[in-house]
């Protein structure tokens, strides 16, 4: 005996209507994804141009002639090539540090008991909601009475310190189960030996999202090193892409050249990265 199926007009209709959110789901990924890489895009495409095509009326995406000339002679210019070692070293030393500092605040903070330590958590995490621009002034003040100004301390010590990261690592440790660490101390481990030895390899995900967020910052950075570094030897990538203006004219090829090669280590970076971000956001435990 042969039996029909039958489709009833109900699972039809929903069919079609997944399939019709389904294609607008997409079209919206595909919107987004466009609107973001295409400020990107025209980044690395106008470093090929000539120097009155980037800003041609009317508009031109693709240049006339691909001519890799501006990369060459951006690349080839000492005082480039100065600047991204200097500000990559800085970044790198600062990203360290700020592991290391705001690791060990927050494991306090979390594991520990100590006299007040409501009230140091309260004044840990008041920066968050202090804006940067507000305490400019006092900072620069501050810097240039103790004599930082023109090193790479200046750079460096005064952000080491962050309020977001200490609660974001605080958030994770606070997740983390008692039990390891009751028995580590059965065992006869110190405070310092149960960071290092459990808590440590335990953040790795974490230390990521951190890390990367510390590299950013350093490396993005403009306002400060203008305001606190005069020195050649130790401009900054982004005072010197902030300058570029002012010392080389209206070279705007050029400029895109040296804009698309600071953007790409952070670029890379964060794609090679991109799994553990993911990772130590979901295991955060921010609520």
């Amino acid at each position: 005996m042969a039996f029909a199926t039958t489709t009833s007009p109900k699972s039809t209709t929903g069919l079609r209507r997944g399939e019709r959110n389904g294609r607008i789901k997409i079209a919206g990924v595909v919107l987004i994804t466009v609107s973001l890489m295409f400020p990107l895009a025209w980044m690395v495409i106008a470093g090929f141009k000539g120097k009155t095509e980037v800003l041609r009326s009317p508009f031109q995406f693709f240049p006339d002639m691909w001519d890799p000339k501006n990369y060459r002679a951006i690349v080839q210019d000492p005082q480039f090539v100065r600047a991204m070692l200097v500000t990559f070293v800085g970044a790198v030393i600062f990203t360290v540090l700020s592991i290391a500092i705001n690791s060990m605040a927050a494991y306090a903070l979390a594991r520990l008991d100590f006299a007040w330590k409501r009230f140091w958590w309260v004044f840990c995490i008041m920066p968050m909601f202090i804006p940067g621009m507000a305490i400019l002034l006092t900072s620069f003040v501050v810097v240039a009475k103790l004599g930082m100004l023109d090193t790479m301390a200046v750079l460096i010590i005064p952000g080491v310190a962050s309020a977001v990261q200490m609660f974001f690592l605080r958030q994770f440790y606070l997740n983390m189960p008692m039990a390891m660490e009751e028995a580590a101390l059965i065992d006869g481990c110190s405070r310092w030996q149960i960071f290092v030895k459990i808590f440590v390899p335990q953040s790795a995900a974490v230390f990521v999202v951190v890390g990367i967020g510390s590299y950013m910052a350093y490396w993005n950075a403009y306002v400060w090193p203008i305001l606190t570094i005069t020195n050649p030897d130790l401009i900054q990538i982004m005072q010197f892409l902030g300058n570029f203006r002012s010392d080389r004219g209206n070279e705007w090829g050029l400029l895109m050249a040296g804009s698309t090669l600071a953007a790409l280590p952070t670029i890379v970076l964060v794609l090679f990265f991109q799994r553990y971000i993911v990772n130590g956001v979901r295991i955060s435990g921010i609520k």
